[in-house]
């Protein structure tokens, strides 16, 4: 792709235009500007890589297995040559052009983390929005920061086989520092009223 390539502000509206096979005017009309148009394109994309998530996450038995699949789903999307140029273009752009790393942030990690939330709360259902959320962006960057670095040159690549064995050891991990689900507790009343349930029943 002509953004991934050249990155965003190399690529012109001209060239644009030619590589979709319209005329600047007709490019205009749907979009109102470059960065409407690289939009598009990362929306298109995570919508791709997002596709399956949902199916895979709901048929898991248990939480163990629910976060191993979307580990392992997460790293098969994000060590793809597709992911990994978008994301060396928003480290080099960001700078330049926040408003593009936002846009990303909101339609790829935040969607991501949204989809761990509803996950982690199916399990944890004690737990509060801000626990969710912030547990969810910290299953994230175990899953991927590693991986992703070495992918970018920053270390020694994983296999497949390496891949499965980091996710497997990044749940392991993180199950064990995860809070254990609470039992409701009940209150004096309700206390009082379970002994009256038992002595009744003597």
């Amino acid at each position: 792709m002509l953004f991934l390539r050249s990155g965003f502000a190399a690529t012109s509206i001209e060239a644009i235009a030619a590589t979709a096979g319209v005329s600047k005017r007709t490019l205009y009309a749907r979009f109102p500007a470059k960065e409407a148009v690289f939009l598009a394109v990362v929306r298109r994309l995570i919508g791709d890589w997002l596709q399956g998530f949902d199916a895979a996450v709901d048929s898991a038995p248990s939480l163990e297995a629910a976060l191993l699949a979307v580990g392992q789903r997460m790293l098969a999307v994000a060590l793809t040559p597709p992911a990994l140029a978008l994301h060396r273009l928003m480290v080099a752009e960001a700078g330049r052009f926040p408003e593009l790393a936002t846009a990303l942030r909101n339609g790829g990690s935040r969607s991501g983390i949204e989809r761990l939330c509803r996950v982690l709360h199916t399990h944890r259902p004690n737990f509060n929005p801000s626990q969710l959320a912030f547990l969810a962006e910290q299953f994230q960057h175990l899953i991927l920061a590693g991986p992703q670095a070495r992918a970018m040159g920053l270390g020694e690549s994983l296999d497949r086989e390496a891949q499965n064995a980091w996710c497997a050891d990044s749940v392991s991990l993180f199950l064990r520092a995860l809070p254990p689900a609470q039992r409701p507790k009940l209150d004096e009343a309700s206390c009082g009223n379970v002994g009256e349930r038992q002595m009744s029943d003597l």
